[in-house]
């Protein structure tokens, strides 16, 4: 199958293994990681990737995995665009099919050696 990130590459090949416990190397990587997470209902993924500062993080767990899941569930995750990768920053467009789409910058950080998402700027 393709991946849901829409690099074009087989999910083997491109988020999955991210998805079972290799560390992304980038920020790129994990930001695409994360897209095909929500797009998988990957909730364990998201969650694990989100940096210890993110103010998720302070919600009962039980309420974040079902937010989590109403998001994947409730959406049709039909494009994903990197726009700019700086440093620590990727800003994208992601295609959320009749939903509509945005454009995001998004934060990463790296904790305990691991790429994290620290936070977003919703820039449309």
């Amino acid at each position: 199958m393709k991946c849901p990130c829409h690099s074009g590459k087989k999910y083997e090949a491109c988020c999955a293994p991210y998805h079972r416990g290799e560390p992304p190397p980038t920020p790129t990587d994990l930001m695409r990681s994360r897209y095909s997470a929500y797009a998988l209902g990957n909730i364990e993924y998201i969650i694990e990737t989100t940096h210890s500062t993110h103010p998720d993080k302070q919600l009962p767990r039980a309420e974040w995995e079902a937010q989590i899941k109403a998001f994947s569930e409730g959406t049709v995750f039909t494009g994903l665009e990197i726009l700019e990768a700086k440093d620590a920053f990727v800003t994208f467009r992601a295609d959320l099919g009749m939903t509509g789409s945005f454009t995001e910058k998004s934060e990463f950080e790296k904790e305990e050696g691991k790429w994290r998402y620290k936070r977003a700027v919703f820039i449309s």
